[in-house]
């Protein structure tokens, strides 16, 4: 591992951005099972945010609960008195129910209680994203309107793409929004790709392992907009480029001889020679220059292409207040349909577990690594929509367990019996456990490696 490669500077904004994001997370969801325990009169002992084995950051005792803030950023939890919850506090259990208790409550009430976290989750998700329509709006490139073609990786090469081609349609379908095209390759198995190639449609056909291969190698952007390197628009201060001596307005003509007519031929020989140093073609107000760059082994060099708004005909979409709420639960539908398929993908074997797992580190390295808050808007949404998806799936340790328990009670009219229930509680606790501390091993893995 490169330590001196890392900038730290970006890494304090990615975790910043982490903690307040599933902060606001957490505390609501626990929110969701706060209130309605307090409104049925459950007795809720502790209110955390984050874990706290051993010892706590920070904690309080008002009334009869204990708020506090934990060590693990991992989550958080509330503990609701006659309730075998993440504490394995199986003492009270052996005593009377109290009215005051979890399970001395009716089914649906405990149900209620037990879903609540999960609604809220969704609520914020869907008014998160209504919001930021209505705030900022929304603008794409319609596919039709990409002027100078996609460019293509690898793996898009391996089917048959090329650089320059046009996307028409997906299965014959046209598809508006060019970056809900990858999704539809990797979610929905499309088969046929029609591209426009020289002046004539051309079917690519798209192999059966295509969508798990992407996802293999966290490939999802594997066709984007192509377009020229018009000029160096912007330099990263105190960067290699910065510091070897290119300016704004330098228009890049080659790299090691290799042309730089597109922006994307640039990034790709830039990658390609990481720990390299690389000849620069520069013209500089018609003057011709040659610059020596080294490039960093982890980063670029720092340059910016003119933006590429400027260069295709973006679309821009506004909303009112009152059409912001359907776009805005559109787009939440879209999320989680988008992530229950990448779920499925996951559990048909078509994608290995080691691969698409990711623990805090993977989670905080996707925030942008300078502050925007119209990105960290965007992310904490989509992590809200998925934490209810995760949480509501039927499995011990979850909200979805416990209320499959309640849910089963209901219809039998029977109550499971509670070492059923706490043997299941512990069985679901060591397999999360036992997930996250994998996700964990294979993110440090990943970083050291």
């Amino acid at each position: 591992m490169h330590l001196l490669a890392i900038n730290w500077s970006e890494v304090g904004i990615k975790a910043g951005q982490f903690v307040l994001s599933f902060s606001i997370i957490v505390v609501l969801h626990e929110l969701g099972h706060f209130i309605p325990a307090r409104i049925f009169k459950c007795r809720v002992e502790k209110f955390y945010l984050f874990f706290n084995p051993w010892f706590s950051l920070w904690k309080k005792k008002i009334g009869q609960t204990e708020w506090g803030i934990g060590w693990i950023p991992f989550g958080g939890y509330v503990k609701i008195a006659g309730m075998i919850d993440e504490s394995m506090d199986k003492e009270q259990l052996k005593a009377p129910a109290q009215p005051w208790e979890f399970r001395s409550k009716p089914a649906w009430q405990r149900l209620i209680i037990m879903v609540g976290g999960v609604v809220v989750n969704l609520i914020l998700g869907f008014m998160i994203y209504a919001m930021m329509l209505w705030y900022w709006g929304e603008e794409y490139v319609p596919t039709n309107k990409f002027s100078y073609g996609i460019y293509t990786d690898s793996l898009a090469q391996s089917i048959g793409l090329r650089d320059g081609d046009k996307i028409a349609s997906v299965d014959g379908e046209y598809i508006e929004r060019f970056n809900k095209i990858p999704l539809k390759v990797i979610l929905s198995g499309a088969k046929t790709l029609q591209v426009e190639r020289n002046g004539q449609v051309t079917d690519i056909d798209v192999p059966e392992d295509f969508a798990g291969k992407l996802i293999r190698f966290k490939d999802v952007n594997f066709i984007g907009a192509r377009v020229p390197f018009v000029r160096v628009d912007s330099v990263v201060p105190s960067s290699v480029a910065e510091k070897a001596g290119l300016r704004k307005g330098d228009k890049v003509v080659s790299i090691n001889v290799t042309s730089a007519a597109w922006f994307h031929e640039f990034v790709r020989q830039i990658v390609k020679n990481r720990g390299k140093t690389l000849s620069l073609l520069v013209d500089r107000g018609g003057q011709t220059l040659t610059i020596p760059v080294t490039v960093p082994k982890k980063e670029g060099i720092g340059v910016y292409n003119v933006d590429p708004k400027n260069l295709l005909e973006v679309k821009t979409v506004h909303y009112s207040f009152a059409d912001a709420i359907p776009a805005g639960l559109n787009k939440s539908i879209e999320t989680l349909q988008s992530y229950w398929l990448q779920l499925k993908l996951i559990f048909s074997g078509k994608v290995k577990t080691s691969e698409s797992l990711g623990s805090v580190f993977s989670i905080a390295n996707m925030f942008a690594p300078e502050w925007d808050w119209e990105s960290f808007w965007a992310m904490t949404a989509f992590f809200s929509l998925v934490l209810a998806l995760m949480n509501i799936l039927p499995i011990p340790a979850l909200d979805g367990g416990h209320a499959l328990f309640t849910i089963i009670e209901m219809v039998t009219r029977r109550k499971p019996n509670e070492k059923v229930i706490e043997y299941a509680q512990m069985a679901g606790m060591v397999l999360l456990l036992g997930l996250m501390t994998y996700a964990l091993g294979v993110d440090l893995f990943r970083i050291f490696k």
